[in-house]
């Protein structure tokens, strides 16, 4: 490629078709991977795997930090600031993601037949940050996409100015730094607004004869759960936006060695809570079909 000289001998049609292909099959391959692991495994399959890349990297990122302090490089106390500061995060991550707003749902007494209903209260549950990792993915791909462009046509006449414009968006620039969280709180509203929709939450409600204390069903149910999911989208986009911009403040600012990326950190902790939260439903899940054998055979005995 022009932009970079001496790794490609000829990069000639051969090549580009080449190097193509094999990038699709491999994508095609990983991803009837994942459905596989989705469908007879435990977690998701696409999660997994990139947790696995990232993961895969951490031993020889801790070895060569570990080898930096050893030869003086690394003071002791830059190292422990660094792995009390994992700790915080990952606890901060966790609590995050396991936050919800939980809004009072209240069904009234109501009559089926020859059955009747009482009245019941419920919640219905808004996750905080509800956009998940997507957002920061997104943010990334498009930032980078001109230093990508630059690299295969900067070394081309009449492409300076991409070459430029690529400088000024490497990680630790401002203007990447002030781009960067603008387009997470951007993808993480519109994200959110394309997976959750007040309307029909509030159409569901109605049907179900359930309504929101002091709310009066229909539109008003829909405007209210639209301006409470909207301050939970501005707190997981700011929260979002905190954790990708730390790595990159340590890194560049304070020349702290910093392996995991705000995305890399985010994607591997809600796996593992994911993974989690399988594990212990199908433990329960098992338990309980192992309690009604055991009930059938007891009855089957007498």
């Amino acid at each position: 490629m022009p932009g970079m000289q001496g790794l490609v001998i000829n990069p000639g049609f051969a090549f580009y078709f080449t190097a193509v292909v094999s990038l699709v099959t491999g994508t095609m391959f990983l991803m009837w991977l994942g459905e596989q692991i989705t469908e007879r495994g435990i977690g998701n399959g696409i999660s997994i795997i990139i947790f696995a890349g990232i993961v895969a990297g951490l031993p020889p990122a801790i070895a060569h930090t570990i080898e930096q302090a050893r030869q003086g490089d690394l003071h002791f106390l830059v190292l422990l600031l660094v792995a009390v500061l994992v700790f915080a995060v990952t606890f901060f991550v966790v609590f995050v993601e396991r936050g919800q707003r939980r809004i009072v749902v209240n069904y009234a007494k109501r009559q089926q037949g020859r059955r009747v209903y009482a009245a019941q209260s419920t919640h219905l549950p808004l996750k905080v940050n509800m956009a998940g990792v997507i957002p920061a993915i997104f943010a990334s791909s498009i930032i980078l996409f001109p230093a990508t462009i630059a690299s295969w046509f900067g070394g081309g006449t009449g492409w300076n100015w991409l070459t430029t414009i690529s400088l000024y968006l490497q990680p630790g620039q401002p203007l990447y730094v002030l781009l960067y969280a603008s387009a997470i709180i951007f993808f993480c509203f519109f994200y959110t607004a394309l997976v959750f929709n007040p309307r029909e939450t509030a159409d569901n409600l109605k049907k179900s004869g359930a309504f929101v204390p002091g709310i009066r069903p229909g539109e008003q149910t829909a405007k209210y759960i639209d301006k409470v999911m909207t301050r939970l989208t501005l707190v997981g986009a700011l929260y979002i936006t905190f954790i990708c911009l730390i790595p990159e403040f340590m890194r560049d600012a304070m020349k702290v060695p910093f392996y995991f990326g705000g995305t890399s950190l985010l994607i591997v902790v809600v796996v593992i809570m994911d993974f989690m939260a399988q594990v212990q439903t199908l433990m329960m899940s098992s338990q309980y079909e192992s309690a009604l054998k055991k009930a059938n055979l007891k009855g089957y005995g007498r």
